[in-house]
């Protein structure tokens, strides 16, 4: 992630938060969480480049956490690039709000 060390804390602290709430929640799910509500990435390519990670495996998961239900919504996917817009669903509320 790009940005200073007290921006990786915060992000990484919220990770843990989620997690800690919903156990069911991979890292990676909970980052996708995290970074839309932050506003650090609401596409699942810049998702991937800022925190380092395959695209194909930011993909899996983010799909995944949609199917799950109402804590990820897909706004639009790229058919030629895969890039994938999301936003935090409806059921994503109670966790977000634990959020500092």
């Amino acid at each position: 992630m790009s940005g200073g060390a007290p921006d990786i804390d915060r992000f990484l602290a919220c990770v843990a938060r989620l997690q800690a709430e919903a156990p069911h929640l991979t890292a990676i799910q909970a980052g996708l969480l995290v970074a839309a509500h932050l506003g650090v990435a609401h596409d699942s390519r810049t998702f991937a480049r800022k925190l380092g990670l395959a695209h194909a495996l930011v993909l899996r998961e983010l799909n995944a956490l949609a199917e799950q239900g109402a804590l990820l919504h897909i706004e639009s996917r790229d058919a030629r690039t895969m890039r994938t817009a999301f936003t935090p669903g409806t059921g994503a509320g109670r966790l977000l709000a634990l959020l500092p």
